[in-house]
């Protein structure tokens, strides 16, 4: 393994507090520790941390929900997307990318989803192309989603069989 290699791998208890700073740091959108774990406990697949050189520098946090699918009416099992960042000296690496495609992968086989779905503020323009590249596709908007008033765009997709 190259000593730049980023590694994805499962979240694990002892990287709750770089989580936590990683999300504080890189997020107006801030959970509590309990949040994370609660997460971690119910969905442990769907966790992932992205490590270089022994720091963690990228995270994501899903969970599973039952819902009405954004592409039909039908009653389905969704992936939501929570949370995800990348500290920014390693942004623009593919390391979102990564978090996400594995994320998607873990969700669908180990929870058996059959769709995603997340939320993103409207003027996070590389987020968006991320999740557009990614397949997703903007569902609606959700105005004043966030605490600071800024609307949400709702971002679907679904899950390949």
């Amino acid at each position: 393994m190259n000593a730049d290699e980023v590694v994805i791998r499962e979240f694990e208890r002892k990287d709750l507090d770089d989580v936590i700073a990683i999300n504080r740091s890189c997020l107006p959108e801030n959970y509590p520790p309990y949040f994370f774990l609660e997460n971690y406990r119910n969905y442990p697949k769907a966790f992932l941390v992205a490590e270089k050189n022994g720091e963690i520098v990228g995270y994501i946090m899903c969970r599973v929900e039952y819902g009405f699918s954004h592409f039909s009416r039908k009653l389905v099992k969704r992936g939501h997307i929570i949370s995800i960042a990348v500290i920014p000296r390693e942004r623009r690496k593919g390391i979102g990318g990564k978090l996400m495609i594995k994320a998607m992968e873990a969700m669908k086989n180990h929870y058996s989803v059959s769709e995603y779905f997340l939320e993103v503020r409207v003027s996070n323009f590389p987020a968006i192309n991320l999740y557009k590249k990614l397949g997703f596709q903007i569902v609606r908007v959700i105005p004043n989603y966030y605490l600071d008033g800024e609307n949400a765009y709702l971002m679907a997709k679904k899950a390949i069989n």
